[in-house]
């Protein structure tokens, strides 16, 4: 019922497709990650000019050209819809190419890993360290691991925290010890969940917190690419020695260098298994042994199972399935989710608009009988240069409108609202009672900007005493 975690010290792989793949796309997601904060956008004067911000003072997200609102946060979950479709739709083509390649849990315990074995050594040398007793020596490689971790822990903290604000400003405030308690608790946060779960957790991270890899088989069919071992090749696996012949035997030697690569510690011969992240490193390993005795590559391969059954059958087992019924599929869907978005961003309106009909009272009636109704309207001004409106109100006859410190008794008025800002009026809107004959009737509000002639309508309701 219950077994003791093992830690797994996972043997360099020197040369590889997978393992050349790995260093690249480590260290340029890594570069991205730490750098992109640093990248300029002009937007014009007193906007951002940080590429990517969340803006959280301003209640604003940027990423190049484009700006976000607060009430827009619908793209948000646009994006993440786009997010997990391709991610289907690369498992669907490539298996769990996202964990083994780009998930940030994978790359940041392949930065540990590496500092590890800069410090000790290879697996032999690790595994020697663990089992040694405390010397002065092992203490020395250990801190000099844990600073390891605990920099580039502390970088991944200050990296995330400079995405919400000017990077450069907030850089030279952390270093200064001038940021604030938040700016250091979050890089604690951050760091420190670095710290854990790339330095202690790592695999148990795949096998038990990640739920990716709970349902990756039902993103998978016979044509998807994963890694397998061809057992009609291999069996009957033995040891080999120099010289020995080949026939009438599998062409494993047993080395288990599959098995010491693996960051995640599985026995790919066993078949495919929950805790393969699809990194490929057995693969490369695979591949340089029977380099050494000799035999064909491809013994463990990255590939479908369509074809590694063609193979098994005397079939050539080359064919590789890009369009079938499910790619189509998520390839329809990413099409729709990302046209929509980008269509939606390119005609979005540059004025919104928000009516709050005052509750309390529904309605009041004048001394001269009119009936006054209470709004809060508000402006959104989404450019950066000052606008002027027009607002006038249809739908009751005879209806004025009355802005607190403003116009009053007027059926249309000019309102000025500065650039990129909201600008709230406390509105009244007076009927003649003989033309309020309902409890609720829909008014009207037509906002129009004066520069460009485009008009935005509103509709909120009129109460009144009815008949």
């Amino acid at each position: 019922m219950y077994a003791e975690t093992v830690i797994i010290h996972p043997r360099h792989v020197k040369k590889g497709l997978f393992r050349a793949a790995k260093w690249w796309l480590m260290w340029g997601l890594l570069a991205f990650f730490h750098l992109a904060p640093f990248l300029r956008w002009d937007r014009g004067p007193g906007a951002p000019s940080q590429a990517i911000l969340a803006d959280i003072d301003g209640r604003r997200g940027y990423f190049f050209f484009i700006e976000i609102w607060p009430q827009e946060v619908y793209y948000l979950t646009g994006l993440l819809l786009f997010a997990a479709i391709t991610l289907f739709f690369m498992s669907a083509l490539a298996g769990r190419v996202w964990c083994g390649f780009l998930c940030w849990q994978t790359v940041y315990t392949d930065l540990f890993v590496q500092i590890e074995r800069w410090v000790v050594g290879d697996r032999s040398a690790r595994m020697n360290l663990e089992r040694a007793p405390w010397t002065a020596q092992k203490i020395i490689k250990k801190a000099v691991i844990q600073a390891g971790w605990l920099a580039v822990s502390a970088a991944c903290g200050i990296a995330f925290v400079l995405y919400f604000g000017d990077a450069f400003q907030m850089m030279k405030d952390i270093f200064t010890l001038e940021a604030s308690v938040g700016v250091y608790s979050f890089i604690a946060i951050i760091g420190g969940f670095c710290y854990l779960l790339a330095g202690f957790a790592r695999e148990q991270v795949c096998l038990y917190m990640c739920p990716y890899s709970r349902f990756q088989s039902a993103m998978f069919d016979e044509h998807s690419l994963i890694i397998s071992y061809e057992e009609w090749r291999g069996e009957p696996r033995a040891p080999a020695r120099k010289g020995q012949s080949f026939e009438d035997r599998g062409h494993c030697i047993d080395c288990k260098m599959c098995v010491q690569v693996c960051p995640t510690g599985i026995d790919i011969r066993e078949g495919l298994q929950m805790a393969c992240i699809g990194c490929g490193l057995c693969v490369d390993a695979c591949n340089t042994m029977m380099d050494r005795v000799g035999l064909p590559r491809g013994l463990i391969s990255y590939d479908s199972i369509t074809n590694v059954n063609s193979r098994a059958a005397g079939g050539p087992g080359n064919k590789t399935k890009l369009l079938r019924t499910r790619t189509i599929l998520y390839t329809l869907l990413l099409l729709v989710i990302g046209a929509g978005m980008a269509l939606s961003l390119g005609t979005r309106r540059t004025t919104e608009v928000n009516i709050l009909h005052e509750r309390a009272p529904m309605y009041v009636q004048m001394s001269n009988g009119t009936i006054r109704n209470g709004y809060t309207y508000k402006i959104l001004n989404m450019v950066r240069q000052d606008r002027v409106y027009n607002l006038k109100v249809v739908g009751i006859e005879g209806a004025t409108m009355e802005v607190v410190g403003g116009e009053s008794n007027v059926t249309q008025m000019d309102l000025s609202v500065p650039g990129d800002e909201i600008t709230t009026l406390r509105l009244y809107v007076n009927a003649p009672e003989e033309k309020v004959t309902d409890k609720k009737t829909d008014l009207i509000f037509i906002l129009t900007e004066k520069a460009e002639g485009t008009e935005l309508r509103s509709t909120s309701l009129f109460a009144g005493p009815g008949r």
